[in-house]
């Protein structure tokens, strides 16, 4: 909606930025050959807060296609959940890889 002011006997239209929804990034999770599929499922029920079943789901299609999607956050969401998961398989000493990508890439 544009707001008129006037200023000096003229009357000036702003014209207000349109907004739009912030991006959405996938979370990815890489296959590799020594993270267990129990720390992978935790990872998911833990960082990604997701339920048993469909924690199990994504750990297999991960372990079969080579690559999963977590989870689909904001950015800063997504950085911050990818950064924790590293976090967490670090301590553990797993080499798990999680990347975050643009949804639409």
């Amino acid at each position: 909606m544009a707001r008129q002011v006037k200023e000096e006997g003229q009357v000036l239209t702003r014209k207000r930025a349109k907004l739009r929804e912030p991006g959405m990034w996938k979370v990815l999770l890489h296959n590799d050959d020594y993270t267990t599929q129990e720390f992978v499922v935790w990872l998911l029920k833990t960082v990604f807060h997701k339920a048993e079943p469909e924690a199990t789901a994504i750990m297999l299609a991960v372990h079969q296609a080579g690559v999963g999607v977590a989870g689909t956050y904001t950015k800063d969401v997504a950085e911050t959940r990818a950064e924790r998961g590293r976090q967490l398989a670090e301590r553990e000493g797993f080499p798990l890889l999680l990347t975050v990508e643009a949804e639409d890439a």
